[in-house]
């Protein structure tokens, strides 16, 4: 992968000069996209302990006991047998009746309140070794349907133990018909199920709950769900102090050149890249990067746009990767319509761990 060119009048302090995400094309397999399905960097040590719920909520601290007993009710034998079996889920004995009961849980709260967090240690919590139990983001499991197909898919995830699905896109009616028919076969396997969701267009005002578009978007398979709703306030802004302000186009270039396993992109030329690059790539697009330094931010253009900065938002988050910016802070990034539009959840979901990790790049601005 190439690296950016020197910027005039400056010179390399680390030992190369930045990386360049514009010039990243990354390919992604298939069997990536499956070994792939685990709880992101950010959540590998997550467990129910390292959760603090909010002593002001009460339900927080409902979920943790209700979810550590689930996870502990998924021990023992898969409902098709708990053997190994190969990628694709070849050769699994035949499927036994799934255990009675409800086979899912449903966390149901608004974006910062823990929610993948809870999910991640429900993860895990579950005794199963890690081939076993699979963890992802709608858009990532739609993903894997493109890679192999549905029925490949359905073998594929039908021995598992546990399969969590974080941010199911209500807001999507054809896929999430596609998936709601694939948790339907998963079910039928036996596989235990675990899901948040965003909220549809429209819809319970702020948008802060979903449990009843959740249920009824997954039409059949409602019964097999318990909801647990979650209150709170966005802990990313929990007693923390205001996001910083945008540094300059020298100080950001400045930072990139001494921080090694930087990059450095003008923010309008990596939205055009990010059009010709599928999002189920973007994870691999931000391998290895150590921060990701930004120079010129100004809103977002356009909804498509918007949408593909989501994604690319969560996955910096999801790895950690401190940004650092010049030009517009981040939460002018989108238009007063978009916000008030039908995806305004991801938009705020995407300022706020936006915001996060620009407290996390401040730092790299101190660097001399």
């Amino acid at each position: 992968m190439s690296s950016s060119p020197s910027a005039p009048g400056l010179s390399p302090i680390a030992d190369a000069a930045p990386l360049s995400l514009c010039a990243r094309a990354p390919h992604v397999p298939a069997d990536r996209l499956v070994a792939e399905m685990v709880p992101p960097p950010r959540f590998d040590s997550v467990r129910f302990s390292t959760y603090i719920p909010d002593p002001n909520q009460p339900s927080q601290t409902e979920a943790v006991g209700v979810l550590e007993g689930f996870a502990g009710g998924l021990g023992g034998a898969h409902a098709v047998g708990g053997g190994k079996r190969g990628f694709f889920g070849f050769g699994k004995p035949k499927a036994s009746k799934p255990p009675a009961g409800p086979r899912g849980v449903y966390l149901d709260g608004g974006y910062g309140v823990g929610k993948t967090h809870l999910l991640a240690s429900l993860w895990h919590a579950t005794p199963a070794e890690p081939a076993l139990k699979a963890f992802g983001t709608f858009v990532e499991l739609t993903n894997l349907v493109g890679a192999l197909g549905f029925q490949q898919t359905v073998q594929t995830l039908s021995g598992h133990r546990l399969l969590c699905i974080d941010e199911f896109e209500l807001d999507d009616p054809g896929d999430t018909v596609l998936v709601s028919t694939l948790l339907g076969r998963l079910v039928d396997a036996g596989v235990a199920l675990a899901a948040t969701s965003n909220t549809l267009p429209g819809k319970l005002g702020e948008g802060r709950f979903a449990a009843a578009d959740f249920l009824r978007e997954i039409q059949g398979l409602s019964a097999h769900f318990r909801a647990l709703r979650i209150d709170g306030e966005d802990y990313r802004h929990r007693g923390l102090p205001e996001a910083p302000a945008p540094f300059s186009d020298e100080q950001v270039t400045k930072a990139a050149y001494a921080t090694a396993g930087a990059s450095l992109d003008d923010f309008a030329h990596l939205l055009d890249h990010l059009a010709k690059v599928h999002p189920s790539r973007y994870g691999a697009l931000t391998d290895g990067l150590k921060a990701v330094c930004l120079t010129d931010v100004r809103p977002v253009p356009d909804q498509a746009t918007a949408l593909r900065l989501v994604v690319l938002a969560d996955r910096l988050y999801d790895r950690e990767v401190p940004v650092l910016a010049s030009g517009l802070p981040f939460d002018r990034l989108f238009s007063e319509e978009m916000l008030n539009g039908g995806y305004r959840k991801k938009y705020f979901r995407a300022i706020s761990r936006l915001t996060a990790l620009a407290r996390d790049g401040k730092r790299l601005a101190e660097i001399d």
